[in-house]
């Protein structure tokens, strides 16, 4: 008789009793109090209605009716207290005076508070403040404080309530673990952890964490052998001027701000109570950040790279203010580095007799020096910097290689201004047009994604490493212009080139700015024409419109296609590692999804980072046959109460399946979201749509056909068959079968 598919079967434990564990037939239809009772009755164990069944494993999750079609055959569960009852105890024990009872219940709400059930019955006893209140009066310490933040931060994380009902005296004990050197490993990292959530999550509270929290504190916390407190650190550190208001974040930007705060932390070490909203861009972050964490002993992590990514995001995103700002014409300091850009280019040419020249020859030479400098606008230069972006930034940049390359600066202007009409690379234009390209490729002004890894160690080893990354492209756009033998009408091609060479350069992450430069060497126009060519030959589509080309296109296409599909279903069978997101993307905590080897079955479970789990290792599955389709985007599950980071969405899609389950993605990076999407549509017998499962087909096709027509090499292809000739007058000539 075949077994309903409303039966589970698993075993069922009661730890601590001595008792034989009992294997149960798990009736999906029957009430899950009404299956307790029975396990207690067996067991002869009174008040059932006082426990519950648990995952035996390291989750602790406890069995709802919410979440018991999860539940898989062979799981084995164990019989505990009700999440009510647990919950009460544990108060009960935290209220207490038995200091090794309280221990004990601490440690188990450590363990517990990131099941929802729990943490629920656990709130609901006004257990949040309880635990607030222990750290606000000081009375636990070591093992025991470990243990309360780390249940706090659990509970806290699962939104039910406001940081904004935290009090000043909470923020104060916590930040006083964090300036503390000597605090415990665990109780400074949950220290971290939760400072940066207040910052993230209440707008208040924001302001005593930046003041409480120390730049000096902080940057030794980085310094730190333990990579987790190192990585908590600078995640502090972005939450504190993600959420900064808008005049701390121009403060950040200025310059004098930077080297007094820098002289200043110099002069006064750890004692330093400056904001660190101030200090993104700080010297001695970036220091640090370079020597302890980039070029660190240790290998950099998923969690430390997003936020690496996100640390530099912001940094490249301080250059916004500039970037937007067009130039004011009543600015006086403005038009002084206008003045500035000339002199240093034509000193020269200054009139050395000491004789003051006619105002009317004045402005001719200075209309003819800014059109050696390249403006568009010889006559006011001023008028280039209207246009945003890239603002009055192409201007800061254009004089910071003025005053720091000398050299470098005079020797383009003077060469350029002696080329012939035509021929010569106009600085102003050109600086104006590379500014843009350069926030473009860095993404200047754009939200940090929750999902983005991108950083470049370069951009940590100089002060000021946009602007000397500026003067390295400036150089390479005039060597490229002058191997391109190029004109006026050649700039867009000539910027198409620049953008290649720097694009493949940053591909590569050198360790510094010389390491870049000399990426750059090695990629020259001819280099870059072969690459292109090479690549052209391998990518290109087959554009003939020959009828025969095309009918033979169509008729291999299936075959193209179904290689494709058949690379996505081995994609799914080797598997992914993803991240785990809740309301937001959890730290640290990943997840795994393979598809089994015969296509029929999704296999997925927790794991940890850079792993790569068997499938026998991965306990939950689903069926492909309960699979009901694929949403993605704002219509997944997970997706709906997503408030922060709009790169998220992109990434996200979900597996629905019976009877209202899904399982939810949210992808590292687009390629990864194509082939997911592509094989579980495939899977589904659905049509693959991605952009990258179209270029994976168009590229194969294009080989394909050129494998196919390599011996019509040279040979012409009629646009359509020849014509078929008239019949002859007679059949006369066929054989005669009599």
């Amino acid at each position: 008789m075949p077994v309903s598919q409303d039966i589970v079967k698993l075993a069922i434990e009661f730890p601590g009793s001595g008792k034989m564990a009992q294997l149960v037939d798990f009736d999906q239809k029957k009430p899950l109090v009404a299956i307790i009772r029975d396990v207690c009755d067996v067991w002869q164990v009174p008040s059932s209605e006082q426990y519950a069944l648990q995952y035996s494993d390291n989750t602790q999750t406890y069995i709802t009716e919410k979440n018991r079609n999860e539940i898989k055959n062979g799981t084995v569960l164990k019989l505990t207290t009700s999440p009510s009852k647990t919950a009460g105890d544990i108060v009960l024990c935290m209220k207490g005076e038995d200091s090794v009872e309280k221990c004990k219940a601490l440690q188990k709400l450590a363990k517990i508070s990131a099941d929802v059930t729990f943490a629920s019955e656990f709130i609901s006893r006004d257990g949040v403040p309880l635990l607030a209140g222990m750290v606000e009066n000081g009375s636990e310490t070591g093992e025991n404080l470990a243990f309360i933040l780390t249940a706090f931060l659990e509970l806290m994380d699962h939104g039910v309530v406001s940081w904004d009902n935290l009090t000043p005296t909470f923020v104060k004990r916590v930040a006083t673990s964090v300036n503390r050197h000597s605090a415990d490993a665990t109780i400074l990292q949950k220290s971290l952890a939760i400072l940066e959530s207040i910052a993230l999550n209440s707008y208040e509270l924001y302001k005593l964490v930046s003041s409480e929290v120390t730049f000096g504190n902080l940057i030794s916390h980085i310094q730190s052998s333990n990579q987790e407190i190192q990585c908590n650190a600078v995640a502090l550190i972005n939450a504190l001027f993600l959420r900064a208001p808008e005049e701390k974040r121009k403060k950040a930007h200025s310059e004098a701000d930077l080297s007094d705060e820098e002289e200043s932390w110099q002069q006064n070490g750890s004692e330093l109570s400056i904001t660190l909203s101030d200090n993104l861009n700080a010297k001695q972050i970036r220091n640090v950040i370079l020597n302890h964490v980039i070029r660190g002993p240790r290998q950099v992590g998923t969690e430390m790279a997003h936020q690496l990514y996100v640390h530099q995001t912001l940094s490249f995103n301080l250059l916004e203010e500039r970037r937007m700002t067009k130039l004011d014409q009543n600015d006086q300091m403005l038009k002084d580095q206008l003045v500035e850009l000339r002199k240093v280019a034509f000193d020269n040419d200054q009139d050395l007799s000491g004789s003051i020249p006619p105002p009317r020859k004045t402005a001719e030479k200075y209309t003819r020096d800014y059109k050696k400098l390249g403006f568009s606008n010889y006559t006011n230069p001023a008028l280039d910097f209207l246009e945003t972006p890239p603002g009055v930034l192409a201007l800061d940049l254009m004089v910071y290689f003025a005053k720091y390359h000398a050299e470098g600066y005079t020797k383009l202007v003077l060469e350029n201004s002696c080329r012939q009409d035509g021929h010569e690379c106009a600085f102003g234009k050109s600086s104006i047009e590379l500014t843009k390209m350069l926030c473009k490729i860095l993404k200047v002004g754009e939200i940090p994604t929750e999902t983005g890894q991108e950083y470049y160690p370069m951009f940590y080893t100089h002060d000021h490493a946009f602007e000397e990354f500026f003067c390295i492209c400036i150089q390479l756009l005039n060597k490229t212009w002058k191997e391109m033998r190029a004109t006026h009408e050649d700039f867009n091609k000539v910027m198409d080139v620049v953008r290649d060479q720097i694009q493949r350069a940053l591909a590569e992450k050198p360790n510094s700015l010389e390491g870049f430069k000399t990426k750059l060497q090695g990629l020259s126009y001819a280099q870059i024409t072969k690459m292109r060519i090479q690549e052209r030959s391998n990518k290109e589509e087959w554009d003939s419109q020959a009828r025969p080309v095309c009918e033979l296109r169509e008729q291999i296409k299936p075959e193209i296609i179904n290689l494709v599909k058949q690379q996505r279903l081995n994609y799914l069978v080797e598997g992914t590692l993803f991240n785990k997101f809740t309301n937001r993307r959890v730290k640290d905590k990943f997840w795994y999804c393979r598809l089994s080897p015969n296509h029929k079955v999704l296999h997925y479970g927790d794991a940890e980072e850079n792993s790569n789990p068997p499938i026998e290792m991965l306990p939950e599955k689903i069926p492909i046959s309960e699979i009901k389709g694929i949403v993605t985007g704002k219509d997944c599950p997970h997706m709906k109460d997503f408030r922060r980071a709009k790169g998220v969405t992109t990434l996200a899609f979900a597996v629905l399946y019976d009877p209202d389950q899904s399982l939810d993605f949210v992808a590292p990076n687009e390629t990864l979201y194509s082939i997911w999407t592509d094989g579980i549509h495939a899977l589904l017998e659905k049509e693959m749509v991605s952009e990258e499962m179209k270029n994976d087909v168009e590229t194969l096709l294009s080989m394909d056909m050129k494998l196919r027509l390599l011996d019509t090499e040279n040979v012409p292809i009629p646009d359509k068959p020849p014509d078929m000739p008239p019949d002859p007058p007679n059949f006369d000539f066929c054989y005669d079968f009599s």
